[in-house]
């Protein structure tokens, strides 16, 4: 390695620009909960548009973010994380310049383009950096920032829109994006991945089919699930979904080869991740406001007492990444993911319209722990799953799988709730948000079903039969520390 290039790819700066890319990225899925009635009360606007305040940035995130790594692998991986870095900030300052509901949601999908773009290239950028050896430790890391974003998100967003307003969460990050930019620039090493050809077919497949599936279920409640637009939506969104199934099959180049999923350890880690974040997110996007709307809570007060559980991560992913390095990552990954089912499961039995803070504390630990024992080992499984050239398709992937899990999490938990309450009065919220986080905790118990479907490492540390060994590369191979593989 030249020494520009070492000056460059240093892993104490690739660790420090793609961390706090990821808390950027991760922070503004949740830093909105905690404001959305502030929203609702300044710009007015039912539960529908309150869902596409958070689902606009999820859901072009989530259609984008294999496009995004796939620009990065063909283009330059450096280069298009400042793009997408770019394109996140100057949309941020967009959303908190809003004049209104329809302009907001624009900006939030815009955001969820840059995220889409810089997000999965964050991982792959951190592993080419990073000795193998260290790489347990480097993703706790990244994890632990990762999970400050989400232990942060709700109580800095209360915080900013108690005591300034609720347009600060959004001016918040272009501070940070402007001193990124220069960094990512003069300190990230340049890698590239295949160079395959760019797959638009299955980009526009995936996107049309996603929003279809997403625009029924938050639609339906509205509309009415008979209404020829509903069914239109949902049928032609899986259509297209199914389309993109077969296009990942047939296709010479497909954007995401379905043949990965082969893998016992990919497809399992990718469902396990997509319940994880469906159950997660609907959830908290219904707890935030149930502490304002039924508990009278300011946002700061409502930001500050989710910290049990949004805050865990910051504590134990670290913990969790040494974990997975000396017993493998599935154990790990299961016990978090069915911690979090139990704490949901206890919230929804306990919740009432006039439920003590001392009496919802549990759930949410348990919640926290599991949420916390999950983050960085699913990033080590999902890396370790596939030859190191196709990294960034599977770090893209993933992310995608987690982003689409959190908005139809949000629409389908939004339904829910709108079939069973509403915000008429506290009774009718908590009639509506009882039967929602107990579907959360069931999907949550099915993702910890999946973890328990992936295959434990071998100690021989042999590539597994059913997956190909690494091919050569000029990246390091991802695999956990020891030397051991994840099959």
């Amino acid at each position: 390695m030249s020494q520009q290039n070492a000056r460059r790819g240093g892993t104490g700066w690739a660790l420090v620009i793609t961390s706090v890319a990821g808390f950027m990225a991760a922070l503004d899925n949740l830093v909105v909960t905690t404001a959305l009635p502030s929203i609702r009360e300044d710009m007015g606007g039912g539960l529908h548009d309150l869902e596409w305040t958070v689902s606009a940035y999820t859901l072009t995130f989530a259609v984008l973010l294999m496009f995004g790594a796939a620009l990065g692998d063909r283009y330059g991986r450096r280069r298009l994380f400042t793009v997408g870095l770019t394109v996140f900030t100057g949309a941020s300052a967009a959303a908190a310049m809003a004049p209104g509901i329809d302009s907001l949601i624009a900006a939030r999908a815009v955001q969820g383009v840059g995220a889409a773009i810089m997000m999965p290239l964050t991982l792959t950028l951190l592993t080419a950096a990073v000795p193998a050896e260290r790489r347990g430790m480097a993703y706790g890391i990244w994890g632990a920032v990762n999970g400050l974003a989400v232990a942060s998100g709700p109580l800095v967003g209360g915080s900013l829109t108690e005591h300034i307003s609720w347009q600060w969460i959004f001016w918040l990050n272009v501070p940070l994006g402007l001193a990124l930019l220069p960094l990512a620039r003069f300190r990230l090493a340049e890698s590239y991945g295949t160079g395959a050809p760019l797959d638009l077919p299955g980009t526009l497949l995936a996107s049309g089919g996603l929003f279809g599936i997403v625009y029924g279920l938050i639609r339906g409640p509205v509309d009415g699930w008979t209404g020829p637009v509903v069914l239109t939506a949902l049928f032609a969104g899986a259509a297209l979904l199914a389309g993109f199934v077969r296009h990942g099959i047939n296709s010479k180049n497909p954007m995401l080869p379905m043949r990965l999923f082969r893998s016992r350890a990919f497809s399992g880690i990718n469902a396990a991740s997509l319940l994880m974040f469906l159950g997660m997110f609907g959830s908290i996007f219904l707890l935030s406001q149930y502490m304002q709307h039924v508990l009278g809570y300011t946002p700061t007060e409502a930001g500050l007492r989710m910290l049990p559980w949004t805050g865990m991560p910051m504590l134990v992913a670290p913990i969790a990444g040494i974990l997975s390095d000396r017993i493998g990552g599935r154990p790990v990954v299961a016990a978090g993911l069915f911690l979090q089912a139990v704490g949901l499961g206890y919230l929804a039995s306990v919740i009432t319209a006039d439920a003590s803070y001392a009496v919802q504390l549990p759930g949410l630990i348990l919640s926290g722990i599991g949420m916390a024992l999950f983050f960085a080992p699913a990033s080590a499984l999902v890396m370790s799953s596939v030859v190191p050239k196709e990294q960034g398709i599977a770090s893209g992937a993933n992310n995608a799988l987690r982003e689409v899990g959190g908005a139809l999490g949000i629409a389908l938990m939004g339904s829910i709730f709108a079939a069973q309450g509403g915000y008429e009065s506290g009774q009718s919220f908590v009639d509506g948000l009882r039967p929602a986080v107990a579907v959360g905790a069931g999907v949550v118990a099915l993702g910890g079903v999946a973890a328990l479907l992936i295959p434990s490492r071998r100690r021989d540390g042999q590539a597994s039969p059913e997956e190909p060994g690494p091919a050569p590369t000029t990246e390091p191979a991802l695999v956990p520390a020891g030397g051991e593989a994840s099959r």
